[in-house]
């Protein structure tokens, strides 16, 4: 048998790279767990990156991942996927506000992020009958950058809308208010696969472990 004949055969669930790519409150959940599988096979390589829902499929729909997480149901025929969780939007002030009520969001005013003004429509939107749009509140800070954005609200600065793996990921917990509102609102999430790519055994693993966590 030729090395080549050999390779193809061959299917290690726990070797070889996976290259993975989903927003970033689902990857500061899963990130950290993948890293703890890698440490027990050190022959299976984590590849994550972090981006919004668009490049996730688009780079999903080219094979330039091997799997991902979406918040929203893709639309590109490549593109294959399967609801698996969900994830509460929370609204997240200082610690020191006890009942957000209009007023107190609009004193506060709002840090925005890349997906603030879709999960603010989403949970406010379902909760204050006020809400028509994120633009209402004064801007009071942006961040791009996942682990960052509850920092200023964390200062006191403002309040935003974020996922909850994202919340749960912040260090510092104790200087701000995550409130669970009356009316929920939940995002669903999508494990999405090139729709015409055989998944390799590695994959599984890492579906099968993303699984167990979300």
């Amino acid at each position: 048998m030729s090395n080549l004949e050999q390779t193809v055969g061959e299917d290690p669930p726990f070797e070889g790279s996976v290259r993975i790519m989903s927003p970033g409150s689902v990857g500061l959940k899963l990130y950290p767990h993948l890293l703890a599988l890698q440490s027990k096979h050190p022959k299976l390589v984590i590849d994550y990156r972090f981006a919004p829902n668009s490049d996730v499929e688009t780079d999903i729909g080219a094979s330039d991942v091997d799997l991902g997480f979406m918040t929203s149901r893709p639309t590109l025929a490549d593109v294959s996927c399967t609801p698996v969780a969900q994830e509460s939007l929370l609204l997240v002030t200082p610690a020191t506000v006890k009942e957000p009520d209009w007023d107190t969001l609009m004193n506060l005013g709002f840090i925005d992020h890349p997906d603030g003004s879709h999960h603010a429509s989403l949970l406010l939107g379902a909760n204050y009958p006020e809400f028509q749009h994120s633009n209402l509140f004064p801007k009071k800070g942006f961040s791009n950058q996942i682990g960052l954005i509850l920092e200023p609200v964390s200062m006191g600065l403002g309040f935003t809308v974020l996922p909850a793996h994202a919340v749960e990921a912040f260090e510092k917990r104790e200087h701000i208010r995550a409130h669970r509102l009356a009316n929920p609102v939940s995002e669903t999430l999508y494990l999405c696969v090139p729709r015409h790519r055989a998944l390799a055994a590695r994959m599984r693993t890492i579906i099968a472990e993303a699984r167990k966590w979300l």
